[in-house]
């Protein structure tokens, strides 16, 4: 490599890595999903609390199903999501201190105080998104804790919205009158009801009301609505924990299976299969670095924003102001121009190499792929997500999350959760395994063993989701993919883990966000 070359190549991965770097700094501060995951997830329990099993099933049955529904529900589900949502409360309000924080800093650097400011503007905006999460949730928390029996621990609750939100305000006041002694009814109160609450907090807000007004017809619509409804909330919870649950029992039994074998078999066991054969690699390190940082990098960080960036001032596209469609088909758009890009590079700067080893790049289509994608995805589970429990002890809901998981679970069209799939669950695994597994790391085995490479080429997976809360439990996936990759020698088995993975994660956010 000439001196320029090396000079331009120096140059393109500063300017590539400052905007990765900063972005995973900027994370820090940025609240993770995990926390309205939570919340949803417990409004789909509340949900699903109702359903009353005497009225379809004999008493025998239902004394035997109320046990089974303790499991899944909880004996006194109101204190622990009580719990959740005073949780919840306290890492927004640690969000929009962060966030209030930030603006009292860009206005103190502001000599003219400049409100077109544009990041300026851009936090504005989620302060007020983080103030009305929290009105709502003390809207909601106050119901909770009407049921677990603190009517005045409740009105507490309501009486520090007076003054938030429109209308939040005013239907805290409703909540108010409804739960006093004597119950009051106010004008439009089932129409603020309807608006501002959903689910199970709509309909204990609606039976309320319609108990103190009498409207026993109405009444009785709405529990015959609502037992509707905790049915589908009872499927929607054991569809939710069934594949975690089940699929984490197989994949605990894989693990222990196969380092039962290890021990036994040693060399001749499936984890040692091939576990220290590395690949042939035709190209030096120069070679790898120009690939990973012009073709993912610089690529993804530098040319396909501005690529954007022209194309939104022609077409004077907005994107904060697409909808939900318009987002799902941009981010595909996006994820596609960026794995032309970064496979076009690849092509290229491997080309002088080619033909490869049989090994290099292998999609076999008659072999056992399907076996070690599906046993790596089992095995992945109660590891990842252990990890995840444990990072996100560490990280106390900061850190940041992937935005595709914030808009996913906002997603109830049809269409656009079709268009989200077909990114998460086959462009993104298809492109990364190709850079990350296909060719970084086989690459690495030149200069490390095959475990070193499995690690790097791990770490570097990690790093490049730019969310330091996700660094961890991507590291341990990224293992778990290398491994299935290495001793597979096909990339259809990792393609396939980390499809199943993509799936599942983003099938989920569909079911709490329909809750």
């Amino acid at each position: 490599m000439t001196s320029k070359r090396l000079l331009i190549l120096v140059l393109v991965t500063i300017l590539a890595l400052i905007p990765m770097f900063l972005n995973l700094l900027g994370s820090l501060g940025q609240p993770q999903v995990q926390d309205k995951l939570e919340i949803y997830q417990t409004d789909i329990v509340l949900q699903a609390s109702e359903f009353d099993f005497d009225k379809l099933l004999s008493e025998k049955t239902a004394d035997q199903l109320t046990n089974w529904r303790s499991n899944l529900i909880g004996s006194n589900p109101y204190e622990s999501v009580k719990k959740q949502y005073l949780e919840a409360r306290q890492a927004s309000e640690k969000n929009l201190k962060s966030l209030q924080n930030q603006l009292e800093k860009i206005n103190s650097e502001l000599s003219d105080f400049n409100d077109s400011n544009k990041e300026q503007q851009a936090i504005k905006k989620e302060i007020a998104s983080e103030q009305k999460f929290i009105a709502s949730l003390n809207l909601r928390l106050g119901i909770i804790q009407v049921k677990a029996g603190n009517i005045v621990e409740a009105k507490n609750t309501w009486q520090s919205l007076n003054k938030s939100i429109y209308p939040t305000g005013k239907t805290a006041k409703i909540l108010i009158s409804l739960w006093s002694q004597p119950p009051a009814t106010s004008l439009n109160a089932e129409q603020y009801i309807n608006s501002n609450l959903k689910g199970w907090f709509r309909y204990q807000a609606l039976e309320q009301l319609y108990q103190i007004e009498n409207h026993q017809s109405q009444l009785l619509t709405l529990q015959e609505q609502e037992q509707s409804n905790a049915k589908i909330a009872l499927f929607k919870l054991i569809s939710l924990n069934s594949i975690p649950l089940f699929g984490g029992a197989f994949g605990v039994a894989i693990l222990l299976f196969l380092l039962i074998q290890l021990a036994i078999k040693k060399e001749q066991s499936l984890l040692a299969l091939n576990h220290d054969l590395p690949w042939k690699t035709p190209w030096n390190a120069v070679t790898i670095w120009e690939v990973l940082i012009v073709g993912f990098f610089f690529w993804g960080q530098i040319i396909l924003p501005i690529i954007f960036l022209v194309l939104g001032s022609v077409f004077s596209v907005n994107t904060a102001d697409l909808s939900l469609r318009g987002k799902s088909i941009y981010i595909l758009f996006n994820y596609v121009i960026l794995a032309v890009g970064g496979i076009s590079v690849l092509y290229f700067s491997i080309k002088s190499f080619l033909p490869l080893d049989k090994d290099w790049f292998r999609f076999q289509w008659l072999s056992k792929w399907f076996i070690w994608g599906i046993g790596g995805y089992l095995v992945a589970l109660p590891l990842v997500v252990i990890i995840s429990l444990i990072n996100q002890q560490i990280w106390e809901g900061q850190g940041g999350s992937n935005p595709l998981l914030f808009i996913a679970l906002e997603t109830q069209d049809w269409l656009a959760f079709a268009v989200f799939f077909l990114t998460a669950s086959i462009a993104a695994p298809l492109y990364e395994e190709i850079m990350f597994r296909g060719f970084l790391l086989p690459s690495l085995t030149r200069y490390v063993p095959v475990w070193g490479a499995i690690l790097v080429s791990s770490l570097i997976f990690a790093i490049a989701h730019q969310n330091l809360s996700e660094i961890l439990p991507l590291l341990v996936l990224g293992v778990i993919l290398g491994i299935t990759y290495t001793r597979s020698r096909n990339l259809l088995a990792s393609i396939l883990l980390h499809s199943l993975w993509n799936s599942g994660t983003l099938l989920s956010l569909f079911i709490l966000g329909s809750g």
